[in-house]
């Protein structure tokens, strides 16, 4: 049988990638002591891999695909193809940005300032590319973790990866400027991907990621309404595209399906309540597949 080799995230995206996937509709069973993770899905072979080496190991075909972070692939050169961006960090769904970032106290408000200076950071490719286009020569140290406080005994400035900048804010440095925005890509190698099979497999893998991830912020709301009523409904309603609405043995009364943001919830239901909605139902969603 024909499998496909899939590298996982492992670190700071490993939970969230095993959360997704099991709202994809694949559990992922992890032991403590092992990098080869089981899949109920006889068609992919998993292995724990850490994103910032993924890339590398999908350019080689040692693995067929994997997920990482778009940053990794830059700082790595690898020749890989990006099929398509899973947004989704280890906090939120949202990208991350590398950003270069100084004490609150320093004098340097601006990347030419950091002339001469000395910068810690993971990603030295990624920084010193974003120098040569400024024209700014730094000397740019490798960083193997706590970056944030290595300035300013140990280096000047740094550049680190950042979702929401209170770990940034909490080590009293600010941000001057922000160096690659990035977002978890899913990757393959570009032998595999020419393999129809194993290509239709990572688009059909992509396709139900995507779907959950696009549910993960939204709920479904279900409510019935008197037709005399419905455009008041309709009126308070913000929709994926259009509600559906169905008839109801009733010929007077309508039921309303539609999806909404979560977060709008609180505000939504009792507008609905208002406008004579009755029988409002929440319910939760796995996957949206546009």
């Amino acid at each position: 049988m024909s499998s496909l080799k899939l590298g996982i995230p492992k670190g700071s995206l490993q939970d969230a990638t095993l959360e997704l996937f099991a709202r994809a509709g694949w559990k992922i069973t992890l032991s403590s002591r092992s990098y080869v993770p089981t899949i109920d899905d006889p068609e992919i072979e998993c292995l724990m891999v850490r994103a910032q080496e993924m890339a590398r190991y999908v350019e080689t075909g040692a693995l067929d695909a994997g997920i990482t972070g778009h940053d990794w692939v830059v700082e790595t050169g690898a020749a890989v193809d990006e099929l398509s961006e899973l947004v989704y960090a280890k906090q939120r769904l949202a990208r991350v940005r590398w950003v270069l970032a100084v004490p609150e106290d320093s004098s340097m408000r601006d990347v030419r300032d950091l002339e001469g200076k000395t910068i810690a950071t993971e990603v030295v490719q990624i920084t010193e590319k974003y120098l040569a286009r400024h024209g700014v020569k730094a000397r740019v140290e490798f960083s193997w973790g706590a970056t944030e406080v290595k300035v300013p005994q140990l280096a000047d400035a740094i550049v680190e990866v950042t979702e929401t900048g209170s770990s940034l804010r909490a080590h009293r440095l600010r941000i001057v400027d922000t160096v690659l925005e990035s977002a978890t890509v899913f990757i393959m190698n570009r032998a595999a991907a020419a393999e129809p099979w194993k290509r239709e497999k990572a688009e059909n893998l992509i396709l139900m990621l995507q779907g959950a991830i696009a549910a993960a912020s939204k709920v479904g709301l279900l409510l019935n309404v008197h037709r005399e009523d419905l455009n008041a409904v309709l009126a308070v309603l913000p929709a994926l595209k259009n509600p559906t609405i169905s008839a109801l043995s009733d010929p007077d009364w309508v039921a309303v399906n539609t999806i909404i943001e979560e977060a709008v919830v609180r505000q939504i239901l009792p507008k609905l309540k208002a406008a004579k909605a009755q029988g409002i139902v929440e319910y939760p969603l796995n996957k949206i597949v546009l």
